[in-house]
């Protein structure tokens, strides 16, 4: 499990564009990792439109966005393509990633209990340390949260 001033893990991942890379490939600049439920869907696709509206002022910041959910890569390939994002999409159907940022709960679905990704967001830095996470998130307000919180710590 991660820990806010921790190292974070050293993850195989699985990107959009078929690229694997490990979290240690990040090292020397930071990293903004949101997790969501599912591609495609309302709320996770205002998310991935927040932060591609906003990644601009994230680069500015010498910061990479990736998105993560259990979907399949092609799910995530259809989704990264339809919506434009201009950031790479995680697949983790075997969960490794989300077990490791313990993002994997047991949620209402209508009435049913479901396991399921609860929205979260981490900042990571440069040196691969976790420095900020949020966890239950709500999308409105949270992109423009995570970009001032990152400049607090980049610049305290």
């Amino acid at each position: 499990m991660v820990e806010v001033g921790k190292k974070i893990p050293d993850i195989e991942l699985l990107l959009t564009g078929d690229k694997t890379v490990r979290l240690s490939d990040y090292r020397g600049k930071w990293l903004v990792l949101y997790f969501y439920p599912k591609a495609s869907t309302p709320g996770c696709t205002q998310e991935g439109l927040d932060f591609k509206e906003a990644i601009y002022k994230f680069r500015r910041q010498s910061t990479t966005i990736l998105g993560a959910s259990r979907d399949s890569l092609k799910a995530q390939e259809n989704f990264r393509s339809k919506q434009g994002f201009p950031f790479d999409l995680v697949a983790d159907k075997e969960e490794i990633l989300c077990h490791a940022f313990d993002v994997i709960k047991m949620k209402n679905m209508y009435g049913k209990k479901v396991r399921g990704i609860e929205r979260s967001t981490f900042i990571i830095d440069d040196e691969n340390v976790l420095r900020h996470e949020w966890r239950g998130v709500k999308v409105k307000g949270h992109v423009a949260e995570v970009l001032e919180t990152l400049k607090s710590l980049k610049n305290p």
